[in-house]
């Protein structure tokens, strides 16, 4: 029988990053992040002990967005909660496979901590369960890594029997549908997933698009500051664009602009990202059949939509067939766990951009939900660094997405992720429009740390035994 391990410690790090470019996303900017790094001690039945490492960004802009708080007080609240997360999940004593503690902890305890957070926040604004999951993804993908190294397998190895004692239907509802009786998470991954990903590069609001649009502030640290100077670079073949949702002749104009340089340049594939921002599907219905008529060979670029429409279903309950007869339209941000996906898919829904950030154990159970009921997938990026960039780029190569995955810390603080990039040169660099994960290899996620020269501050926090 396989062990079955719990956790033993936690400790906490906060490492702040200072962004080379601003980030404009939506109606929020982001110049600076903090990511939460956790290493997490288990141990089995046996008396084996390992550690498991786990990343995330704090972007409170993203999983939080405010008009009424500020940055630092969002940022500072899911610090606090990740803190509070160290000792619940120190003191959690269930035991068994990663996937199976922490869907018992997504289940057990993560709500009922939010509540408590909220409740004590009488005189300001909740935080929201897509913020709490931010924060608990660092400690689930610590979790997942210690099984693997536990069990001295790569962790992606581990999510089938005899690791896992219960099917999918311990989890996931049968419907008329898909029954997953008899299914584990590793039949709907790739048995042999590819090296090398096609990287999407990310084409903020804020970017400058051609030499007219330099201001004189833009950095002078070796790295491309014009869109078509990081296609020339990097050999980019797909390119994201940031709009804002709210201002069509400009979203537009923007999109026009971007999409002209890169069929200039050879790139293959566009997508365009609201960002949460529209209210009305007309208004990309709009976007889309100007797009057709005026500048097709755009249109034909262009390979989906991500995520016009605010992120909470239940509240905005919005029919998207329009938008999805026309382009394959996919979740982000309303994707919170499978129940939302399947809601999603009944309003018209077509594909699901999943993320690291919301937990490994809820991202592989939404992918197994949507890959089971004929729903697109695609991986994106919080802008994940140094460790975060690993795990998020494995998700990616075994979910079998449309095209390729997400890729930007390199373009907004590349520095920091130094240490990590010296092990693994081409997951951290671009090369003819690709990341390469062949140097990430090993039990867990692969990370090599032994091999990398990362001094990390004191924990924060520290809770158990390590």
């Amino acid at each position: 029988m396989p062990p079955r391990m719990q956790v033993l410690g936690v400790s906490v790090h906060f490492l702040p990053i200072t962004m080379r470019m601003p980030l404009k996303f939506g109606r929020e900017i982001v110049t600076e992040v903090v990511c939460c790094r956790v290493r997490m001690k288990v141990a089995d039945e046996r008396g084996n002990r390992a550690d498991g490492w786990g990343e995330t960004p704090l972007i409170a802009q993203w999983g939080w967005a405010s008009e009424r708080l500020s940055y630092a007080e969002r940022l500072t609240t899911m610090q606090e909660f990740c803190l509070q997360l160290t000792k619940a999940w120190a003191e959690f004593d269930e035991a068994g496979h990663a996937f199976e503690i922490g869907h018992a902890f997504l289940s057990q305890v993560l709500p009922s901590l939010l509540s408590q957070l909220n409740a004590e926040r009488t005189d300001s604004e909740p935080m929201p369960y897509l913020a709490a999951l931010i924060c608990n993804a660092p400690f689930d993908l610590a979790l997942h890594d210690a099984y693997g190294n536990l069990v001295g397998l790569p962790t992606y190895a581990t999510y089938r029997p005899p690791f896992l004692r219960f099917d999918l239907s311990a989890y996931l509802e049968r419907d008329e549908e898909a029954d997953f009786r008899g299914k584990f998470p590793a039949d709907f991954l790739l048995a042999d997933p590819p090296k090398k990903l096609l990287a999407w590069h990310l084409v903020g609001a804020k970017d400058p698009l051609t030499e007219d649009d330099l201001t004189g502030e833009e950095p002078d640290d070796g790295y491309p500051v014009l869109l078509r100077d990081w296609i020339l670079r990097d050999g980019l073949k797909c390119l994201k664009v940031k709009l804002t949702g709210t201002d069509f002749d400009w979203d537009y104009a923007r999109f026009v602009r971007v999409g002209q340089i890169a069929s200039a340049h050879d790139v293959m594939w566009l997508t365009a990202d609201f960002n949460c921002t529209v209210t009305d599907p007309q208004y990309v219905v709009a976007f889309l059949d100007k797009l057709l008529s005026e500048h097709p060979r755009l249109w034909q670029m262009l390979l989906y939509i991500e995520q016009p429409f605010p992120y909470d279903l239940e509240a905005h309950p919005i029919d998207v067939r329009a938008i999805a007869t026309r382009k394959p339209l996919f979740m982000d941000e309303s994707a919170h766990d499978w129940r939302f996906v399947r809601l999603g898919r009944k309003l018209g829904w077509t594909g699901v951009a999943l993320k690291t950030c919301k937990t490994q154990t809820g991202a592989l159970l939404m992918q197994a939900w949507a890959k089971a009921h004929g729903m697109l997938l695609m991986v994106q990026d919080l802008t994940n660094p140094m460790l975060a960039l690993i795990s998020h780029v494995l998700l990616a190569a075994h979910a079998d997405t449309l095209m390729g995955v997400e890729v930007n810390a390199m373009q907004f603080y590349p520095e920091a992720s130094a240490p990590e990039a010296q092990v693994h040169p081409l997951l951290y660099r671009r090369v003819d429009g690709c990341v390469d994960l062949s140097s990430v290899r090993g039990n867990g996620f692969g990370y090599r740390l032994a091999e990398m020269r990362r001094l990390l501050p004191e924990p924060t926090l520290t809770v158990g035994e390590l």
